[in-house]
């Protein structure tokens, strides 16, 4: 089916293209009656404009990109929808793209955004240190870290503080009278997993079993990993929910006690970790403030670069107990 041109709408109209083009993108500068007559033509002939070719125009799409670490994480969903609920208000779309913690994926999406014209990129790097990141900037696109702190780099950032969290965990299960506790990490290379475990550590030692991802089956894989120990610890500190998640099917499928032979301590508090077989303790974080927020310090880079100040902004987190922490079994 060929594409309906603004020159045929223009000779439906009986008016210019000039005027055509007038009415599609300022349509005060058009007398009513004959505003009325090109949008009849416009509906009769089924013309779609072409955004494209309007964003190269303009230089910038009416577009964000969003790279974050695994979409299907409840975690980045939420922080999704905090991203997008601001994208919304300023009349911007998201494209959201999952690198699944490969960075020659993250690599593909950045070259695809930037192709796209987005007016800037919020993103949960793989690689902080990548010089990917700081070409996009160097081409007038702005990028916030999200989940991810800048230090005092060329960048603004939206995190939570990470090692806070992992001494709030690891503090509580001590104070429960557990000695052994074992850290479940995806890969240690994240920030996020390393930082957790700096907090975590601080108060004493704890036995790193580190998987490939951030998931359930990792979770599983360290919950078969954990029993087939020696001394096996009293407790554990997972990074993050689905982690800890993957150790608790662990457990009930083993037909073991949570609390009772093993603590569990999650981290994100994703919805799932309240209706958990035995409802998870969690280190939360504000998901939705935080998508919000990198999307709001986004978008003021790119209304006003030269006038932007980059900002660092970090959350504190905040321990939810619930009934998978408990006090270790007392041995006779």
């Amino acid at each position: 089916m060929a594409t309906t041109s603004i020159r045929e709408v223009a000779e439906r109209a009986g008016v210019s293209v000039g005027t055509v083009s007038n009415v599609l993108n300022r349509p005060e500068a058009v007398a009513p009656a004959t505003r009325e007559r090109v949008r009849r033509a416009i509906e009769e002939l089924g013309f779609v404009r072409n955004e494209s070719a309007r964003h190269l125009r303009a230089g910038r799409s009416r577009t964000l990109g969003l790279v974050v670490l695994d979409v299907t994480n409840p975690f980045f969903t939420d922080v999704a929808r905090g991203v997008e609920d601001a994208a919304n208000e300023a009349g911007l779309a998201v494209i959201l793209c999952n690198s699944d913690e490969r960075r020659e994926k993250e690599l593909a999406y950045l070259d695809l955004l930037e192709e796209q014209r987005v007016q800037g990129v919020l993103i949960t790097p793989v690689d902080i240190d990548g010089e990917r990141l700081a070409r996009l900037r160097s081409r007038g696109v702005p990028v916030v870290l999200l989940d991810r702190h800048a230090g005092e780099g060329d960048y603004c950032s939206v995190a939570v503080d990470d090692v806070l969290g992992g001494e709030l965990a690891a503090a509580h299960l001590r104070d429960l009278g557990h000695e052994r506790i074992a850290y479940v990490s995806g890969p240690m290379s994240l920030a996020q997993c390393a930082d957790r475990y700096q907090g975590a550590a601080a108060g004493g030692h704890l036995e790193i079993l580190a998987g490939a991802a951030l998931n359930v089956a990792s979770g599983r894989d360290a919950g078969e990993r954990l029993l087939g120990l020696r001394n096996p610890p009293t407790a554990v500190f997972c990074a993050n929910d689905l982690l800890a998640l993957g150790v608790l099917q662990v457990m009930v499928s083993r037909g073991l006690s949570v609390p009772g032979d093993l603590s569990i301590v999650g981290y994100d508090d994703i919805e799932f970790a309240a209706a958990a077989a035995v409802p998870l303790s969690s280190v939360r974080q504000p998901r939705h403030l935080l998508g919000r927020t990198a999307a709001e310090l986004l978008l003021a880079e790119a209304d006003a670069p030269a006038a932007h100040v980059h900002r660092q902004v970090r959350f504190s987190p905040e321990l939810v107990v619930r009934a998978s922490s408990g006090p270790p079994k007392r041995t006779s």
